[in-house]
Parts: C-alpha cells; structure tokens; sequence
C-alpha cells in the first residue's frame, strides 16, 4: 500500500473556485492506497480566469495524469477539448480531462451518469417519470442530460419530462433549450420550483450548503409517492433530506452519486483494474465518506 508521495508518484488535480467542499481527494487517495496504486489526487483553487493557463501548465508535466473539474470549470474548459463524449457535448460540460500521447485533450462527463446510477442502486424510479431539477449549473446540466439522452450509458430509460428551476434568469431556459432534443424526454424551464406534480425532485442548487440557506423548495407539496435526491455533499442529511424523510418519503444524499462515478474516473484514466474492484466492492470508500448519523444507511456493496 502506497501510504508517501514519492519522485515516481502519478499526480492527478480536481480544480475548482472554490475547491475546499470538495470530497473527491478523500475517496480517490483512499482508493488508490487501498488499492496499491502509486498516485495522488490534490485539491487546486484555481480562479476562473486562469484555467486554461492552469490546464496547459498542467499537462505540461510528464507525470499529470489527469484533472477532474468542479465548479465553475466543467463549462469553461469545452474550447480547449479536441475531443469528448456525445453525453459532454450534449450538456456543454466536462469534469474529466486527460491529455493524449499525441498531445490531444480530451474529456468527459460522469455527474450525471453517476447520480442516474445511485438512483438505479436506490430503487427510485425516473423512466417515463416527471423530474423537477433544481438548479441550472454543471451539475444540473449532467444530470438532466443523463436522464433525458439516448447516450447516456447507464440510463434505464429517459424520464418523460425534465423540468429546469433557477433563480438566474434565463439559465434554466437556455439549458433547457440545449437538451430538448427530438430523441429526448421534453425538457422544460418554470418559473417556480414548485415540486407538486413530480415524482422525482433533484436538488443541484448551492442551496443547503450554509445553515442560513432557505429551502430550495416546499417539501410539504411533494406527492406522497415522490422521491427526493439532494446531491449536496456538506452538510447531511441536509435539511431538505431531512424534511422529507419526516413526510415518509424516500430522500437520499449525494454521496452515491460521488462514489458511483469512481469507477467511470478510473476507467476514463486508464485504471480499470482499479475501476473492476471499486465496482465489486465500494464499502471501504462509503464508511470514508458517509457522515456517522448516516453510518447505518451504508449499502452491502
């Protein structure tokens, strides 16, 4: 087990601004020393501004492997790709990069596929399903796309509509016209996050990451079928979390969608032995990540 940094040690990045709510070094250095693999994944702040000079420097080292990307950077590198997945182009995002033997960047997105996955492992249903999407940043973008897509290569089948709530005005709107293709589910901007009507709520606004924030929505108004995912990562359960379980409906965290996107990085990067063994067992990465009021909740694999 590789437990030091060493001259010979790969170097991975996840870069966002800011990067401090980021749980991905966690699990990926944990992954790695369990698994015996020489790397090491670092946090890097990276101002908006500076993150194409940042890749390029990057890449610009033998031993830089690979950046993983969060806010606000999924969308900002899309000019600097020569290639990505269909699903990527579909949600105008990335937060996967890995530079190519002949120089080629290249990228792909794995939020989405990876909360859609979660969901499959929760037993909540989105096929033929109404979904409320809170939010209209990167992240809402990959989800969306994943559950509306023919591409998407985990997907049980499109949900029927995906409607879009931001408060920024027109974010909603211009995401919702990039997705609404003929091969998809109807995708939809309201002007209200208003969840009565749906079966599937998905929070992938900031909201929740403070104690002060308010609700992102009236959780009093969800059917009492509906489902609730909050793919915060701070903070949980959150009160949203919270609320619902208190009405009896099934509301999950955001943990899973972390933890099921590991293997999709570590094939993406080239290390599907890593990616075979996360898949056949993951508890090691969960008991890391889950909260202690969340310990019990802990799935077998």
């Amino acid at each position: 087990m590789y437990s030091t940094i060493k001259g010979t040690t790969d170097v991975y990045f996840i870069l966002g601004d800011p990067v401090e709510q980021v749980r991905a070094p966690e699990s990926f250095n944990l992954i790695f020393a369990t698994l015996g693999i020489n790397a090491v994944l670092a946090p890097a702040h990276v101002p908006a501004a500076r993150v194409h000079d940042f890749v390029r420097a990057a890449f610009s080292a033998g031993n830089m492997k690979g950046l993983l990307l969060t806010i606000p950077h999924k969308s900002l590198v899309m000019d600097m790709l020569d290639d990505c997945s269909e699903l990527a182009r579909l949600a105008g995002a990335v937060n996967a990069m890995r530079c190519e033997a002949d120089g080629r960047l290249v990228g792909d997105l794995f939020d989405g596929e990876g909360l859609v996955k979660s969901m499959n492992n929760f037993g909540i249903g989105y096929s033929g399903k109404r979904v409320l999407m809170l939010g209209a940043g990167g992240a809402a973008a990959a989800i969306a796309a994943s559950l509306v897509s023919p591409a998407s290569r985990v997907s049980l089948g499109a949900a029927a509509e995906v409607a879009l709530y931001d408060p920024t005005l027109g974010k909603a709107g211009a995401l919702a016209r990039r997705l609404d293709t003929p091969a998809g589910a109807r995708v939809v901007a309201v002007d209200s996050p208003d969840p009565a009507g749906f079966d599937v709520v998905i929070n992938a606004s900031p909201l929740g990451l403070h104690a002060s924030d308010p609700m992102p929505c009236d959780v009093a108004r969800m059917a009492p079928h509906a489902a609730l995912v909050d793919i915060l990562m701070k903070n949980q359960p959150s009160p949203l979390v919270r609320a619902a379980r208190g009405r009896g409906l099934v509301a999950q965290p955001g943990f899973e969608m972390m933890i099921q996107q590991a293997p999709l990085y570590l094939d993406f990067f080239g290390l599907h032995e890593a990616a075979r063994a996360v898949e056949r067992d993951a508890g090691f990465v969960r008991r890391q990540i889950y909260p202690a009021a969340l310990q019990g909740e802990i799935p077998p694999l």
